[in-house]
């Protein structure tokens, strides 16, 4: 079955991660599998840099690291098979190299009803599916 399963989680909309979490805890359960939850942070760009605190970037990280933790530790597995990471720039680039680097057999994403936007541009979900080497799976 599936032992490294990686869940991307949005902090800004946590709730919709709730079901993909859920899912990834059955699928660690049944094969003594790991989760890995990783938020992807967006990358300031350069030109509002003289407009922010020099420690901006940092305060951001240690934020959206504690957010995470607190999201980890209520996934129902033993703590050793639970495990963060914030990572920073593009969400499907991140996610999708975060999967190859940790060896994931399975990314668990939630997924809402796409707005106009993203039949526009696509969304990361979609990208994900499209490019990523191991089974995914998108829940609602």
């Amino acid at each position: 079955m599936y032992k490294s399963i990686l869940v991307p989680v949005d902090l800004a909309e946590a709730d919709l991660a709730a079901p993909a979490i859920a899912a990834a805890e059955s699928f660690a359960t049944a094969s003594d599998g790991t989760v890995r939850l990783v938020y992807v942070r967006s990358l300031v760009p350069i030109t509002y840099m003289e407009f922010v605190p020099a420690d901006f970037d940092a305060g951001q990280q240690n934020e959206a690291e504690q957010q995470l933790a607190e999201i980890a530790a209520k996934v129902k597995l033993p703590s050793e098979r639970v495990s963060a990471k914030v990572l920073v720039g593009s969400v499907h680039g991140e996610v999708l190299a975060e999967a190859d680097a940790s060896g994931a057999d399975l990314i668990v994403i939630g997924s809402h009803e796409p707005g106009m936007l993203a039949y526009v541009i696509g969304s990361n979900a979609s990208t994900i599916v499209r490019r990523a080497k191991c089974s995914v799976l998108v829940v609602r």
